[in-house]
């Protein structure tokens, strides 16, 4: 059997014994082959291989995938005798499995010779990671960057690229080879300005080549990179290793032969990369420290009178006394006090509550204050320094978010010509966030420009400000779960990794809400529950709103409608005052009106309740309980289009239900179209907050 080899880091290749690339055809050939390596030699269903080539399957699609990997076997197994059965892309049950060994496949040799250096000698690791390293051709998975299936693999193998490139750089300092490691991590720096360690690593290899000045320039670019960009402190490491440079601590001059241990205790300074504390047996200043001359350092007594330290205030006066001092140094009216002023509005914003409410007032007031200092990039700062995560659909203060979207939009058109792109992603983001719910194309638009931005500056905070923007516009048609717990497995994998605990929850909950309308409850428990012990671990008191609403939800679903109904109030009663009118209005007597129609109880809707923007479509309902039927129709027909939102499936199966309790066949034909691409789904539960039962049910009727 010839042996295949396979490359992934880079565009989809595959190669014989030889060397020589197979003609692997067409785009779609190659999808398949890629779709199959991610799985890492798991089976890969047809149907979800329909569903990850085709935005819209055609008729035929099964078959296509079919055509597909026969002629991929052909490639793969050219010696194959007819019939036979096939040893490498195997069927097996519902789909394919790529069955290749775990050598065969760049990115899988990538990731062992990766861990195998992490224990080796630094002599043998540097040439194990150069090696491995010279393997990429380029972005892994390059032509598929768009599709959902392959982002999780991608963006977890970019991660394991920038830690083998850091490693290099650690593998050269402990040989001591400084200047090898300079130019290696200038660059990295340049496209991956959020890479804390490597901002070390380079101010550490400058230091060791007499360069004190470079070494501590270089901490400062660090820190208002790591500012400005991500709203971040720089670390401890970070911020001992220029308190050691300051003081020339002899230890960080490591001689050649003596490797710094890579990760250091939780807690404990890392001796090798600049600690303050002398090595064991070893004198506490073994020469003066660099450019002291004779002027070694005397132990020098206190003096009998001096003062003790000062004692730490407690925690509940840090607050108000950092807040007096900062009013006090700052001078009203700059622009870092507005800078300052939308931090804290945004961390204000996820504490719910008054809070919230107070958050979207100041939010706006420090937008309109940014635009009268005619200062585009100031603006622009203001404006997508606000990326608070956002799972409800529909805005809490639409006028308001009209005027940030009209702000964010002039300040993209004056955004001068320049290395703006960060500024005009979050621009963009907040365009696309802002206008959720909306019809028209300039969301998703903005939704997709954003996405392609942060993935191009390889940014994980912009990205996930950028998927949440997404997220908002992914509502364009009914049936769209399965991308959304794409988005949402994403969010998860992206926030765990780069400790964005805020997105992680968002993750979860939109997941969540994907899980409930594909009828997989077992799942959307788990993101409930880890959601909940997130938000409580953190001090998110909102997320506690939406999955107390999905346990109601769970109930409906699940046969237990007057459980449900309980369930609802409660949830509705926590609603009350927690800041977000844009979910709360009209959705306790809108929950209870799916209820009921869902187990074939008695609508009757409370024709006095405050319906808020769910009046339209209960409306039939309404004039039917009280025989209207020639009104009922009139109301019927003059429904608008469900809006784009988490509750568009949930207005389609209401437009269904009343039409079909009115016999109007134009408006079912109307409701039917509408529905049908959701047919494997709870209509509304996508909402992860009530549902009217099976989709399918209501294309039945």
């Amino acid at each position: 059997m010839v042996r295949v080899v396979f490359g992934v880091l880079g565009p989809t290749v595959a190669a014989g014994d030889s060397g020589d690339a197979l003609a692997l055809k067409g785009p779609r050939h190659r999808a398949v082959l890629a779709r199959l390596i991610v799985a890492r030699r798991r089976v890969v269903p047809v149907a979800r291989l329909v569903e990850d080539l085709w935005a819209d399957p055609p008729p035929g699609a099964v078959g296509a995938v079919q055509t597909f990997v026969a002629a991929l076997r052909r490639v793969l197994e050219p010696e194959r005798p007819p019939r036979a059965p096939a040893r490498l892309l195997v069927t097996d049950g519902p789909g394919y499995a790529l069955r290749t060994e775990p050598d065969t496949v760049d990115a899988w040799r990538f990731e062992t010779a990766l861990a195998t250096a992490a224990g080796l000698p630094a002599q043998q690791a540097l040439a194990t990671l150069e090696e491995a390293l010279g393997w990429w051709r380029g972005p892994a998975y390059a032509e598929f960057a768009d599709e959902d299936w392959s982002r999780g693999e991608r963006a977890r193998l970019a991660e394991l690229r920038l830690q083998a490139v850091e490693r290099r750089a650690e593998a050269h300092l402990a040989l001591g080879r400084p200047a090898d490691a300079v130019p290696d991590l200038d660059a990295h720096l340049t496209e991956h300005p959020w890479r804390e360690d490597a901002w070390r690593l380079l101010a550490l290899a400058l230091y060791r080549q007499h360069r004190q000045g470079d070494a501590l320039a270089v901490l400062r670019r660090a820190r208002e990179v790591l500012t400005n960009q991500l709203g971040l402190d720089p670390g401890p490491r970070l911020r001992h290793l220029q308190s050691d440079i300051l003081t020339q601590t002899p230890t960080l001059d490591l001689p050649p032969d003596t490797p710094a241990p890579p990760h250091p205790p939780r807690g404990a300074r890392n001796r090798a990369l600049g600690s303050n504390e002398p090595a064991p047996n070893t004198p506490a200043h073994p020469h003066p420290p660099r450019g002291a001359g004779n002027r070694a350092p005397s132990p020098i007594p206190p003096e009998p009178n001096t003062p003790p330290p000062p004692t730490t205030p407690p925690p509940a006066d840090l607050w108000t006394r950092a807040a007096k001092t900062y009013n006090r140094t700052v001078a009203k009216g700059t622009r870092a006090r507005l800078e300052s002023t939308v931090g804290l509005i945004r961390n204000l914003a996820v504490t719910g509550g008054e809070g919230l409410a107070e958050a979207r007032h100041h939010r706006t007031a420090a937008i309109t204050a940014a635009e009268e200092f005619a200062d585009p990039e100031l603006t622009a700062r203001v404006i997508g320094a606000y990326d608070v995560p956002a799972i409800w659909t529909r805005a809490d203060d639409p006028p308001a978010a009209e005027h940030i979207v009209a702000v964010a939009e002039r300040t993209l058109a004056a955004l001068p010509a320049g290395p703006h792109d960060t500024a005009r992603c979050r621009l963009l983001a907040t365009v696309a966030l802002e206008t959720r719910g909306a019809t028209g194309p300039r969301g998703p638009e903005a939704a997709r420009e954003a996405e392609a931005l942060a993935r191009r500056l390889d940014d994980p905070a912009l990205l996930a400000f950028a998927l949440n923007g997404r997220f908002m516009q992914s509502f364009t048609r009914a049936g769209l779960a399965p991308q959304r717990d794409a988005i949402g497995a994403e969010l998860v994998e992206l926030a765990v990794r780069h400790g964005l605990v805020t997105y992680e929850v968002l993750g979860h909950l939109i997941r969540l809400q994907a899980r409930a309308a594909l009828a997989d409850f077992a799942a959307a428990d788990t993101h409930a529950a880890t959601a909940d012990r997130l938000a409580e671990r953190h001090e998110l008191p909102l997320v506690g709103v939406f999955t107390e609403w999905y346990g109601a939800l769970r109930l409906s679903a699940t046969g237990e409608p007057a459980r449900a109904e309980t369930a609802c109030r409660a949830a509705a009663a926590r609603l009350d005052g927690a800041g977000m009118p844009g979910l709360e209005r009209g959705l306790l007597p809108l929950a209870l009106l799916c209820l009921r129609l869902t187990h074939k109880l008695p609508p009757d809707p409370d024709p006095r309740a405050d319906w808020g923007p769910h009046r339209p479509w209960a409306e039939p309902f309404t004039l039917i309980a009280e025989g209207r039927h020639t009104e009922a129709r009139t109301a019927l027909h003059a429904l608008p289009e469900p809006p784009h939102d988490l509750l568009h499936e949930a207005y389609c199966a209401l437009e269904a239900e009343a039409a079909l309790r009115l016999d109007d066949r134009t408006v079912l034909e109307r409701a039917r179209t509408r529905l049908r691409p959701a047919a494997a789904e709870l209509a509304g539960a996508g909402s992860g907050l009530l549902t009217l039962g099976p989709v399918e049910r209501y294309l039945a009727d």
